[in-house]
């Protein structure tokens, strides 16, 4: 074995320890708040259909590409307030930041909206960060990242046009939205705090709500840390018919560009008639990791990916 490699193999086992206290820490923090720890399928007869994300088959059935709508339907049964750690699986995923399989933790607050989900995803970071003796200031790829809270907000309309010059919300061009936040939006972001992007257009509302005094816009919100997607938070859509109609509009995109008919997530849409009002968030343990590792790939801190499994 080259020294290189013995190199590698002790960072990676170095990253891995770090990866489970990181787990514990996050555990300890949602239990203290009594939180309950939920398990999801991994697997399911239908998932929500989206157009940018190709799930795996399983013998008809699919692969979790998130735990997302099990658990919504058990905020609908009655709990209040939980979380998961969910196996998930998205194809063609592969690269510096990705693998078809990958870890999500997700929870979800009965009486929550975006904002409030956004102060628990500001407080787990620092608890985690405070665990492991850094304090507020994270260094991560050459920058020391402040994530002294709370963190800026900014709207996806003032980061357009102060970035790429024009406004997505006025303006919905979908094609032109994505290339210019790859290329102008996120460079932008400032590189030693998190930026929280708020208020997305009603094109980009996926499963959240619009806001009522401004339906053009949802009550999404992400958070960037260091060129990191670390988070995606919602105020959850509670409308049946309205998640209905948005599902069937992503089904025929579907249809059109990759041919494949998704079906109708029915239980789930069924289980909605009794969701309360709630936020929730998906947020990338794998990336988070990543952060608190100082590491460039997601291979650094993983023990085994697509490429090695």
């Amino acid at each position: 074995m080259s020294a290189d490699e013995q190199k590698r193999l002790a960072r990676l086992e170095s990253n891995l320890k770090r990866r489970a206290l990181i787990f514990t820490f996050i555990r300890d923090f949602f239990t203290e708040q009594g939180f309950l720890e939920v398990e999801t399928p991994v697997r399911a007869p239908a998932i929500a259909p989206e157009p940018f994300i190709v799930p795996f088959d399983s013998e008809g059935w699919f692969l979790a590409a998130s735990p997302e709508l099990h658990m919504k339907r058990l905020l609908a049964a009655g709990y209040d307030k939980i979380f998961q750690f969910s196996r998930c699986f998205r194809k063609g995923e592969r690269g510096r930041w990705h693998n078809p399989e990958f870890v999500m933790l997700e929870w979800y607050r009965k009486g929550a909206d975006c904002l409030k989900i956004i102060d628990d995803t500001e407080k787990l970071v620092a608890r985690i960060a405070q665990k492991l003796g850094i304090g507020k200031k994270i260094t991560y790829r050459g920058n020391e990242i402040n994530i002294s809270l709370p963190w800026p907000r900014l709207t996806v309309r003032e980061a357009y046009i102060k970035a790429a010059g024009w406004d997505p919300v006025a303006e919905p061009n979908p094609e032109r939205y994505d290339i210019d936040f790859i290329d102008k939006v996120l460079p932008g972001f400032a590189p030693q705090r998190p930026t929280v992007l708020i208020e997305y257009p009603a094109l980009q509302a996926s499963l959240a709500r619009l806001k009522a005094d401004n339906p053009s816009v949802s009550e999404r919100a992400e958070v960037f840390i260091g060129g990191l997607e670390l988070a995606n938070a919602y105020s959850e859509l509670a409308d049946a018919g309205e998640q209905a109609r948005r599902f069937s509009e992503a089904i025929e995109q579907i249809v059109r560009e990759r041919g494949q008919r998704m079906p109708m997530p029915g239980k789930f849409i069924k289980a909605m008639e009794s969701l309360p009002e709630c936020g929730g968030i998906a947020l990338g343990i794998d990336r988070l990791v990543m952060l608190f590792c100082d590491a460039e790939k997601i291979d650094d801190v993983t023990a085994f990916t697509e490429d090695t499994a």
